[in-house]
C-alpha cells in the first residue's frame, strides 16, 4: 500500500507558476518537512497569497552559473536551476509579526523563466515538474543503503564538531527517512546541497550523503609519496 500523503496534490494538480523563496543553505526533499520563520514583508505576502491558493512555494538556492537557473546581468540575483515545491502544512502567527510555518517536500522541479514581481513584492517562475514526476511516489521508492558506513561516517562528523544525538532513534528511522532528514539538517555548504537535491534518486543521494560525511569527518584519501632508497 502507498504511503503517499492523501493530502499532497497529484502530478495534475502541481502548477505551472511558483511563488520562490531563495535561501543559500536551506533544502527541501521530497518527502521532508522544514521549518521556517518568516518576518520579511515580501514573504509574508508570498505565504498569505499560497495559503488563499495552492498553498506551495517552491525552495530554491541562490547562485548559479550563467545558463543555470535565472539570469542575474540585469535583473533579480540568480538562483539554481532546480528548486523543491514544498505545501504548507502548518502555520502560526507571533505577536511581533512573523509567520512559523513548516513546509512538506512535494516534488521538485525545474526553474524555469522568470515571470514579473507578483504585488506582495516576490519572485514567481514558471516550474517544470515532469522531469521529476517520481518524487511523489518518494514514500514508496527503494533505497540502498550502507548503514554500517553511514553510522560510522556520522560518528566520526560529529565528534569532529561536538555535536550530540539521540542515537537510539537513529537507529530506528527508516533508511529513505533517515537519507531525507540528514541531507537537510547536515550543515553542508549550499554547492553540496544542491547536489544532494539534484541527486538522480534516494540511492544516489545516499551514496553522495556517506561520501560528503567521509570527506568532512575523515578528509580526502591521501596518496602515499615513495620513498627513496639511501
Amino acid at each position: 500500500m502507498s504511503g503517499r500523503n492523501p493530502f499532497d496534490p497529484g502530478f495534475e494538480q502541481l502548477p505551472d507558476t511558483l511563488p520562490i523563496f531563495p535561501l543559500s543553505g536551506v533544502l527541501l526533499l521530497p518527502g521532508g518537512r522544514l521549518p521556517l520563520n518568516v518576518f520579511e514583508p515580501r514573504y509574508l505576502a508570498m505565504v498569505f497569497d499560497a495559503l488563499a491558493g495552492h498553498r506551495m512555494i517552491g525552495m530554491v538556492q541562490p547562485g548559479g552559473f550563467a545558463g543555470d537557473g535565472l539570469p542575474a546581468d540585469d535583473g533579480p540575483p540568480r538562483v539554481r536551476g532546480v528548486g523543491c515545491a514544498g505545501r504548507i502544512v502548518s502555520f502560526n502567527e507571533t505577536e511581533d509579526g512573523r509567520l512559523m510555518l513548516v513546509l512538506a517536500g512535494v516534488c521538485r522541479f525545474q526553474v524555469g523563466r522568470e515571470l514579473d514581481l507578483a504585488q506582495g513584492g516576490y519572485r514567481r517562475v514558471s516550474a517544470l515538474f515532469s522531469p521529476y514526476r517520481a518524487d511523489l511516489d518518494h514514500a514508496d521508492e527503494p533505497v540502498e543503503l550502507d548503514r554500517e558506513r553511514l553510522m560510522t561516517a556520522l560518528a566520526a562528523f560529529f565528534r569532529g564538531r561536538n555535536l550530540s544525538a539521540d542515537w537510539e532513534a537513529v537507529k530506528k528511522t527508516a533508511d529513505h527517512n533517515l537519507v531525507t532528514s540528514l541531507s537537510m539538517m547536515l550543515p553542508f555548504d549550499p554547492t553540496e546541497k544542491e547536489a544532494l537535491l539534484e541527486a538522480a534518486d534516494s540511492t544516489a543521494r545516499a551514496k553522495l550523503l556517506i561520501g560528503l560525511l567521509e570527506m568532512a569527518a575523515f578528509g580526502p584519501p591521501t596518496e602515499t609519496t615513495p620513498q627513496r632508497a639511501n
